[in-house]
């Protein structure tokens, strides 16, 4: 029998924890020192996908690393984000004042607490590693979502890095088993080559 993996479903706004990041196929959300530049000019083929979790998501938490490394929350989404962001963080009081931004020192469950009531019924997105694998390991995690990019970084920040941990089976959700593997091919592109 053969199977085919269709696309994931349109992102719902349903009050969910979501961890949402594109994803090296080597497992990195970001570069050495939180660098984002490997994304430019990978596309995601559904073009609508920034409006989709502009329009699904009520709010974000993040970690203070990433925001050390990207400050502007106005920024998220293109510029287009106009709802609340929470930084979780051990000292706010030398946090820059930020628009849209609060800063939380508190437990993760409660941070998580605090994003979706916000949220008021859309869901909270997770845009930090560190947060979402204490939030995960919380059991507070609802849905995990990756775009994986055609690039191997090598170095930076893993999307779950938890040296010595048990690992954590997941469920696929798009597909008619649970527990596929997914296969992709890929080649390397050489210098003289047009990605």
């Amino acid at each position: 029998m053969t199977y085919a993996l269709p696309d994931t479903a349109p992102q719902t706004a349903a009050g969910k924890v979501l961890w949402h990041f594109t994803m090296s196929l080597d497992g990195f959300v970001a570069g050495p020192n939180h660098s984002m530049d490997w994304m430019g000019g990978i596309v995601n083929p559904r073009a609508d996908i920034t409006q989709e979790y502009m329009e699904t998501t009520g709010a974000i938490l993040g970690g203070r690393d990433g925001f050390d490394a990207f400050p502007d929350a106005d920024s998220t989404y293109d510029g287009a984000w106009q709802a609340p962001v929470f930084i979780l963080t051990h000292h706010p009081e030398d946090a820059p004042p930020t628009p849209n931004t609060t800063f939380l020192n508190c437990g993760v469950a409660e941070a998580v607490r605090i994003g979706l009531e916000a949220a008021d019924g859309k869901n909270l997105e997770i845009l930090s590693a560190s947060v979402g694998r204490q939030a995960l390991e919380l059991g507070l995690i609802d849905e995990i979502e990756l775009h994986i990019a055609p690039v191997l970084l090598g170095d930076g920040i893993r999307l779950f890095d938890n040296p010595g941990g048990a690992p954590v089976k997941l469920r696929l959700l798009n597909g008619d088993i649970p527990t596929a593997e997914i296969n992709v091919r890929y080649r390397p592109v050489t210098d003289n080559q047009q990605s």
